[in-house]
């Protein structure tokens, strides 16, 4: 990723949070095969960290990656940028984003691993269906795990990126935030949710 020392996100807790709040993840294979799929960064294993997650077994991708080394991009808030929010003139038209792109090493889990990867999906993201037996019988999820691969990505290296703007006027800064903030599209108003989060883009500095 083409990332200028000014926008490179380096702090750990910082990219952990990005991954845990935007977890739809993107699994890049060697061949550029790609996949989306729900992820888990796990910062406590390992040097950088793992990514859990599964996919269809009867996708491809999966077959040749074990002991392969992989990118996973995560993609942040995003947003159209209208050179019109600026006071300084003159202005031209961009995108702002943060985005984390992991690289490292594709491990197949084992059938207990894969449970244990997907339980922890479950807990993340609806935690009060993890032991409804009714809606999800053993029986069934038996049979749902013979259709998945689960896997790990044991990560060597990470870069983080956030282009937010932070680089301009304190005056553009604050123009740009106000229309993100009261913009009619979610994720521009999610944009700036995370600026002001974070204290970049925003005015505050």
């Amino acid at each position: 990723m083409y990332i200028p020392k000014n926008l490179m996100l380096t702090d750990p807790l910082a990219i952990e949070n990005l991954i845990s709040e935007y977890g739809f993840g993107l699994l890049i294979s060697q061949d550029l095969e790609t996949t989306r799929l729900p992820l888990l960064y796990n910062a406590k294993e390992g040097d950088k960290g793992t990514v859990i997650g599964h996919m269809a077994r009867a996708n491809p991708q999966w077959r040749n990656l074990s002991g392969q080394r992989v990118s996973v991009v995560f993609s942040g808030p995003h947003s159209y940028i209208s050179p019109t929010w600026y006071v300084s003139r003159p202005g031209v038209s961009t995108w702002n984003y943060a985005s984390v792109q992991c690289f490292g090493t594709f491990q197949e889990l084992n059938k207990e691993d894969t449970v244990n990867a997907i339980d922890a999906l479950i807990q993340k993201y609806e935690p009060e269906i993890a032991h409804n037996k009714t809606l999800m019988p053993t029986d069934y999820i038996e049979k749902l795990l013979k259709a998945v691969i689960g896997f790990k990505v044991v990560v060597d290296e990470i870069q983080a990126k956030e282009k937010l703007g932070q680089q301009k006027k304190t005056e553009d800064q604050l123009g740009v935030y106000e229309a993100l903030r009261h913009s009619v599209h979610s994720e521009s108003r999610q944009l700036a949710e995370y600026m002001k989060k974070r204290g970049l883009g925003d005015g505050s500095k």
